[in-house]
């Protein structure tokens, strides 16, 4: 049985920007993983991998505090053809496999023709593979048996992050802990599975959009996101 945590603050609840919401956190990721037995020791294999490009500046204080390096795991919403900000699906790319995630709620909802399904999964597939190359030094190494922490800076359909952890699995990674600041209800149970954790500062009920966690959401570019990578 999956274990879910959440410190439901509620729906007011919001961070000046992504890193102080990795700041808050890092000490609840570094419990969760230790636990309450006397050791109180990280498990020995542990790995970071953040979800570009937002939650790059969330896992970096996570990462400093596991004393881990800060990895990516590289993931693309397959946006619903003339509303690319909803999520019809997602595709995750780790350790040289690709994994496919479908939004059945949106796909029944908006009638997704399997043709526009079939067109955007390539262009993202093709844009995926791009950064898988353009990011390549900056990926997660082989999880097979470690336990591995996935970060974003929120989850409002959870499409994403359930591709990211459909993948990771696929390689065979140990223990899985989602960490994010906000999530949707509905969201956090889609990812309730054996073997996977999911830890959310806040969960409104309704969560209309990530952004509103936030007082500065403002959209990162790569430049950034290496500039944090390279940090430590």
């Amino acid at each position: 049985m999956a274990v879910v945590i959440v410190d439901d603050l509620g729906a007011a609840m919001r961070f000046r920007d992504r890193a102080e919401a990795g700041d808050q956190l890092a000490d609840q990721v570094a419990a969760l993983l230790t636990g309450a037995g006397p050791d109180r020791e990280l498990p020995r294999r542990l790995q970071v991998l953040a979800l570009p490009r937002g939650g790059v500046p969330v896992a970096r204080p996570i990462a400093d505090r596991l004393d881990r390096p800060l990895r990516l795991l590289l993931v693309r919403k397959l946006g619903l053809p003339g509303h690319p900000e909803l999520a019809m699906g997602a595709i995750a790319a780790l350790g040289g496999r690709i994994e496919i995630v479908h939004n059945d709620a949106v796909l029944h909802q908006h009638r997704v023709d399997p043709d526009e399904w079939a067109a955007v999964l390539e262009a993202e597939t093709a844009e995926l593979r791009r950064r898988v190359d353009e990011f390549g030094a900056w990926t997660g190494a082989d999880p097979a048996g470690a336990a591995v922490v996935l970060v974003d800076d929120g989850l409002a359909t959870g499409a994403t992050m359930r591709a990211a952890v459909a993948v990771t699995r696929a390689v065979g990674a140990g223990r899985i802990v989602v960490a994010v600041p906000v999530a949707s209800t509905s969201a956090v149970a889609q990812l309730q599975q054996p073997g996977v954790s999911v830890l959310a500062l806040s969960r409104p009920d309704p969560l209309i959009a990530v952004g509103e966690a936030y007082r500065d959401f403002h959209q990162l570019d790569d430049s950034e996101v290496i500039a944090l990578l390279q940090r430590r």
